[in-house]
C-alpha cells in the first residue's frame, strides 16, 4: 500500500529534493496545497492538489484549504481502535503517514511596522492544527515541522526500510508541541502590545531546557540551563562548563560591559556584584585600573572586556586565579596563553555588545506570593532631568566621571554607592540596608583616593548624614536621583561643603 504525505509549507527551502526522495525512493503519494503543489509540479514531482481529496475548492481567499474532516480523519485515525478502523474503511478515507508543515512568518512580521491586517494574516490556523493532529497520533504519523528535519527523515526511512521509527515520531511530536507553544506565545505577546494599554496583562515565556547543570547556587540544589529565542550567541573556548554561579556572574558582567561598548572597558564581578570597573586608553590600562579598585575581591572573580584580549593582557590575567574571562575576541597568542589554565572558562561573545541590550527585555522572579515580571532597567540619563542643583558647579571632568559612576551604580545591589575618579571605580559600597553604611564602605575601599573624586547613588538621600559622610571623604561631586522630601536641606548641606551635585530624576534600585 502506498504511503501518503500531506505537505503544506511556507518555507520551501530544500522541499523539492525532499519530496523527490519521498516519491522516487520510498513510493510516497504526496498531497499538497496551493503554492506548495505548484512548486512540486513545476519541478516534475508527482503530487495531488488537496482539493482532489476534500472535493472542495479553497475558500475565503485561501484561508480554508486543509480544515476538512477527511483530512483530519486521515491524520488522526488510530488503526488499533477497531471502531475507528471500521469507520475509516466505511467512509473510504485515505490515511496520511506523514505531515510536513511549517508556519507563516508571524514573528518576522510582528517586528515590522505593518498594518494590523497584515499581521493577522500571518497567524497560521491550518498549519498548527495539522501538525498537532499528527503529533497527537505519533503512534502512526510523523509530524515534520522544519526543513532542517528533512535529511534526518530520509535517513530514518533508509534505516527502517521505508517506515518511520517510533523514536523519531515521538521526538518530532515533542518538537511540534514546543513549536506551537512558541508560535502561540509570540501571537499573544504581539497582539497584547497592540490591543492593551497595559501590555503586561499577558506574559508568556517559552523556554527550552538546554542541559542540566552540575548543581545550583549550592551543591545541594539542582539546576538546569534553559534557552529562549532571545539568547545571546557565545562560545566557550576553554575550561570547564559554566556553573550556575558562573552564568549569573557572567550575565552581571556583560550587563555592565554593554554600557561601555564603544570604549576600552573592564568589569570585574564577584558574587553577582561589581567589585571593579574602569575605562582606559586601551584594554590593558582598563584592566589595571579595574583591578586596583578591589584586588582582594577580584580573586576568583569574573572579568569582562569590551575589546579583544591580546597577548600582553593574557599574561597578566593568567598570573592570578580567575573563574571566567569574557571578551568579544582573543588574538591567537592570547588564547594559547589562556588555555594553559585548563579550568579557566574563556567566553567569546559573538553577539556585539552594542546589540546586547536588545536581549534584555524582562526580569522574572517566582515568589510564593505570585510571579513578578518587570521590564529590564534600561533607562539612560535624560538631559531634561539631568540638573546641577547646587551653587557649586562641577567641572566637565567631574560630569564625565559622574556619568561613568552612574552607569556602574545602576548594576550594584541596593543600597549602593560608587566612588569614582578618572573613569575608575575606586570604591563600591552595595547591598546595605543603610545608604550611610554603603557610602562609608565605598569610602573605606577608596581610602585616600576619594579626595576630589565623585560619588553616585542609586537612590535619593533621605537625610543630610550622607552629605556629612561625603564631606569627610573629601568628595567633590555627587550624582543622585533626587526626589526626597529633604532635597532642599541636602542641597544646602552640599553647598556648605562646596560639593557639586547633579540630580537625574532616575532611581536605579536593584534588589
Amino acid at each position: 500500500m502506498k504511503r501518503r504525505a500531506l505537505i503544506s509549507v511556507y518555507n520551501k527551502d530544500k522541499l523539492v529534493e525532499f519530496a523527490s526522495e519521498l516519491t522516487e525512493k520510498y513510493n510516497y503519494e504526496i498531497i499538497a496545497t496551493g503554492s506548495t503543489y505548484d512548486l512540486l509540479k513545476e519541478n516534475h514531482i508527482e503530487a495531488k492538489e488537496i482539493s482532489e481529496i476534500t472535493g472542495k475548492r479553497q475558500l475565503i481567499n485561501g484561508k480554508v484549504k486543509t480544515l476538512y474532516p477527511d483530512i483530519f480523519a486521515g491524520i488522526l485515525a488510530d488503526l488499533t481502535n477497531e471502531n475507528e478502523k471500521s469507520e475509516i474503511e466505511k467512509e473510504t478515507i485515505k490515511l496520511f503517514d506523514m505531515v510536513v508543515v511549517n508556519f507563516y512568518p508571524f514573528e518576522e512580521t510582528s517586528k515590522k511596522d505593518v498594518e494590523e491586517t497584515e499581521l493577522i494574516n500571518t497567524i497560521d490556523i491550518g498549519g498548527p492544527s495539522m501538525l498537532r493532529a499528527a503529533a497527537k497520533n505519533n503512534k502512526r504519523v510523523l509530524a515534520v515541522s522544519s526543513p532542517s528535519q528533512y535529511k534526518e527523515v530520509i535517513e530514518d526511512l533508509a534505516e527502517h526500510k521505508g517506515e518511520t521509527s517510533l523514536k523519531l515520531r515521538r521526538e518530532y511530536a515533542l518538537k511540534v508541541f514546543e513549536k506551537t507553544l512558541d508560535f502561540d506565545s509570540k501571537i499573544l505577546n504581539a497582539l497584547s502590545e497592540r490591543y492593551e494599554e497595559d501590555t503586561n496583562n499577558y506574559f508568556s515565556l517559552n523556554i527550552k531546557k538546554g542541559k542540566n547543570l552540575r548543581y545550583g547556587e549550592n551543591p545541594h540544589q539542582s539546576a538546569g540551563l534553559y534557552y529562549t529565542n532571545n539568547t545571546i550567541d557565545y562560545e566557550i573556548l576553554n575550561g570547564k562548563e559554566l556553573s550556575y554561579n558562573n552564568i549569573l556572574d557572567s550575565s552581571a558582567c556583560t550587563n555592565i560591559l554593554s554600557e561601555f561598548y564603544d570604549v576600552s572597558g573592564c568589569v570585574i564581578i564577584k558574587h553577582n556584584t561589581p567589585c571593579g570597573a574602569a575605562l582606559g586608553k586601551d584594554i590593558e590600562e582598563a584592566w589595571a585600573k579595574a583591578l586596583d579598585c578591589d584586588p582582594l575581591s577580584a580573586f576568583g572573580g569574573i572579568v569582562g572586556f569590551t575589546k579583544p584580549v591580546n597577548e600582553i593582557l593574557a599574561k597578566q590575567l593568567t598570573s592570578m586565579f580567575l573563574e571566567v574571562i569574557i571578551a568579544p575576541d582573543y588574538d591567537e597568542n592570547a588564547l594559547t596563553i589562556l588555555k594553559t589554565k585548563k579550568n579557566l572558562r574563556v567566553i567569546k561573545l559573538n553577539t556585539p555588545l552594542e546589540e546586547y541590550k536588545n536581549y534584555l527585555n524582562e526580569e522574572i522572579r517566582i515568589t510564593p506570593y505570585g510571579t513578578l515580571v518587570q521590564s529590564t532597567d534600561k533607562k539612560d540619563l535624560d538631559k531634561d532631568s539631568f540638573k546641577v542643583v547646587t551653587k557649586t558647579k562641577p567641572t566637565q571632568e567631574m560630569i564625565e566621571d559622574m556619568i561613568f559612576a552612574w552607569k556602574i551604580v545602576k548594576h550594584a545591589k541596593s543600597n549602593a554607592i560608587v566612588v569614582a575618579k578618572d573613569f575608575k571605580a575606586i570604591g563600591i559600597g552595595q547591598g546595605q540596608t543603610s545608604r550611610v553604611d554603603a557610602f562609608e564602605i565605598a569610602l573605606n575601599k577608596a581610602c585616600d583616593g576619594s579626595k576630589d573624586a565623585v560619588a553616585a547613588s542609586d537612590g535619593f538621600f533621605p537625610a543630610i548624614d550622607n552629605i556629612h559622610v561625603a564631606a569627610q571623604g573629601r568628595i567633590a561631586a555627587i550624582i543622585q536621583p533626587g526626589g526626597s522630601i529633604k532635597d532642599e536641606e541636602v542641597i544646602k548641606t552640599a553647598d556648605k561643603y562646596n560639593i557639586a551635585m547633579i540630580t537625574t530624576g532616575i532611581r536605579h534600585f536593584r534588589h
